[in-house]
C-alpha cells in the first residue's frame, strides 16, 4: 500500500473541484464544517473498472476490454473488488467499488409488477473499480493519498495525482440555473387518492406501512458541481454525495446512513419521524420534543427497526443483533428525524456484498413488509424512482463498506433535474400532515430550485 500526506484544507470543496467535471468523478462528503460530527471525507476518479447496469445487462469496462453480462450485479461487483487486502492504515476507503444502486435494481431479485414509467434515463447501477483515494480526516485535521497499487495504471499516474492534489488552482466561478416551473408528477388531489388507496390496504391487512413518493423535475442549465456546492451550504448532511458519471450526476443530501461495515461490525440507523423546524428557538424546541412524545412515530419507528433488525440478521452472527439506541432525535437544517440504531456482527460465511444484498433496498424507505410495501409503490408510484430511495456506497478491498439511503437527493440527467419526496404512511398518518411533510423534507431543494430559478 503507498500512502502520502497531502496538505490539509478544512474545504475538501477545494480539492474536489480540481477533478469535478470528470467523468466517474467521486465525492463522499461527511458535510464538514457546516457539521461537526463531520469526519472523512473521501475523494476520487479515473476508475480502473466500471460496471454499468441497465435491466437484465451489466456493461464492464476497462482500459484493456469490455464485456457485456447478465449475472447478478451484485455478484459482478464482488467479481471486479477480487480477493480481500489488509488494510493497516486505519482510514476508512483506500480503493474498491464506489456508486450507486439504484432502487430499480431490486427488480433484478425481487418479483415485482412493472407498471411505472422510466422518465430518468441512467444505469440501475453505476459502480467504479478505484485503485487510489484521497481520505480527508477532519478531526486529526490531516489528509493523504492512498492506493493498493492494484493497477498498473496507478503506478503511472501516481506523480501526477500528486502534483495534481499539491498545487490546487484558484477554483473557477461556476453558474446553474433553473429554466422551468418546477413540476410534480401528482396534484393534490392524485396524493389524496393514493393515500386512500394505502389506507384500504392497510384496513385490509396488506401491509403496515407505506413510503408513497411524488416526483418533481424542472429544466436545469449549467455546472451541478456549482448546484451541489449550493445544496452541501443549504442542506449539509452526514452521508452526501456528489458522483458524476457520463450519463449524468447524482447530487445527494442524504442525512441516512443505509449499513456500515467495519471490521466485521455492522450498523443502520433507520430515519422514521420527521417534524419540520422553526427558525424561533422556543417553537423549534417544542417541535422537537413533540417529535419525541409522538405514539405514531415512535410506532412507525418501529416498525422499521423490527425489518431491518430481520433483514442485517441474514448475514449477522446468531443472537449478535442489538438496538443500542430507539427513537434518539437528530437535527438537521430542514427537519427534526427520529433515528434509531442497529448492530450486529457479520457472520464469518458473509460478507459486505451478501449483507448489503439482503436488505436492499433499505426498509426506511419501503414500507412493511418489504415487498408487499414495494407492489403497492409500483401500483401506485407513476414514476420509477431510478437513484431515489436506492443507495450510494463505498465496498473497500478490505471488505469494509459504508452507504447511504438515497433521499434528499437531486439527479440530473439530459438538461433536467429531478428528485422525489416521500414519507411512510401508516393507519394513523392524515393526508393533510402527509402532504406538508413532502414539502418540509424537500424545502432545502425547492430553496435551491427558486432562488435560480429564470
Amino acid at each position: 500500500m503507498k500512502i502520502l500526506e497531502l496538505e490539509y484544507n478544512s474545504n475538501s470543496e477545494k480539492l474536489f473541484s480540481v477533478i469535478a467535471d470528470e467523468p466517474w468523478s467521486v465525492f463522499l462528503d461527511s458535510g464538514f464544517p457546516n457539521i461537526d460530527k463531520g469526519r472523512f471525507d473521501i475523494i476520487t476518479a479515473r476508475p480502473s473498472v466500471t460496471l454499468e447496469t441497465y435491466g437484465k445487462k451489466t456493461y464492464i469496462k476497462s482500459d484493456a476490454d469490455e464485456a457485456i453480462s447478465e449475472d447478478d450485479p451484485f455478484h459482478l461487483v464482488r467479481k471486479n473488488l477480487g480477493n480481500k487486502e489488509d488494510n493497516l492504515s486505519g482510514l476508512p476507503f483506500c480503493g474498491g467499488a464506489i456508486g450507486y444502486f439504484s432502487y430499480d435494481l431490486s427488480r433484478r431479485f425481487e418479483n415485482l409488477p412493472d407498471k411505472t414509467e422510466k422518465k430518468i434515463d441512467m444505469p440501475d447501477m453505476a459502480i467504479g473499480i478505484y485503485d487510489w483515494s484521497i481520505i480527508i480526516d477532519h478531526h486529526v485535521k490531516k489528509s493523504w493519498l492512498l492506493s493498493f497499487n492494484r493497477f498498473d495504471s496507478t503506478k503511472l499516474i501516481w506523480h501526477e495525482l500528486n502534483e495534481l492534489f499539491s498545487n490546487i488552482p484558484t477554483e473557477k466561478v461556476q453558474s446553474f440555473s433553473v429554466n422551468s416551473k418546477i413540476t410534480s408528477n401528482l396534484t393534490k388531489q392524485d396524493y389524496v387518492n393514493a393515500f386512500k388507496r394505502i389506507k384500504e390496504y392497510i384496513r385490509n391487512g396488506d401491509c403496515y406501512q407505506v413510503n408513497f413518493a411524488q416526483h418533481f423535475s424542472a429544466k436545469f442549465k449549467g455546472n451541478t458541481w456549482a448546484a451541489y456546492q449550493m445544496l452541501r451550504k443549504y442542506n449539509p448532511a452526514p452521508f452526501s454525495a456528489f458522483i458524476n458519471i457520463p450519463s449524468g450526476t447524482i447530487l445527494s443530501s442524504s442525512p441516512e446512513r443505509f449499513l456500515s461495515l467495519s471490521n466485521n461490525q455492522v450498523e443502520t440507523k433507520p430515519i422514521k419521524g420527521t417534524k419540520h423546524r422553526s427558525v424561533f428557538a422556543y417553537e423549534d424546541k417544542e417541535l422537537a420534543s413533540l417529535l419525541l412524545k409522538s405514539e405514531k412515530d415512535r410506532a412507525e419507528n418501529l416498525m422499521i427497526v423490527d425489518l431491518l433488525r430481520n433483514d442485517i440478521s441474514k448475514s449477522c452472527k446468531l443472537g449478535s443483533v442489538k438496538v443500542p439506541k430507539l427513537f434518539s432525535l437528530e437535527t438537521f437544517s430542514s427537519v427534526h428525524h427520529l433515528v434509531s440504531t442497529i448492530r450486529g456482527s457479520l457472520a464469518k460465511n458473509k460478507d459486505a456484498i451478501d449483507l448489503f444484498r439482503g436488505c436492499f433496498p433499505g426498509g426506511s424507505i419501503t414500507g412493511a413488509p418489504k415487498l408487499r410495501s414495494m407492489e403497492i409503490i409500483e401500483e401506485l408510484e407513476r414514476d420509477k424512482r431510478s437513484i431515489y430511495c436506492g443507495s450510494i456506497a463505498y465496498i473497500g478491498f478490505d471488505g469494509n463498506m459504508d452507504s447511504n439511503i438515497c433521499i434528499r437527493t437531486l439527479i440530473y440527467c439530459k438538461n433536467k433535474i429531478h428528485f422525489f419526496v416521500g414519507g411512510g404512511i401508516v393507519w394513523d398518518s392524515t393526508v393533510d400532515a402527509e402532504y406538508k411533510e413532502c414539502f418540509h423534507k424537500a424545502s432545502a431543494i425547492l430553496k435551491i430550485f427558486e432562488a435560480k430559478s429564470k
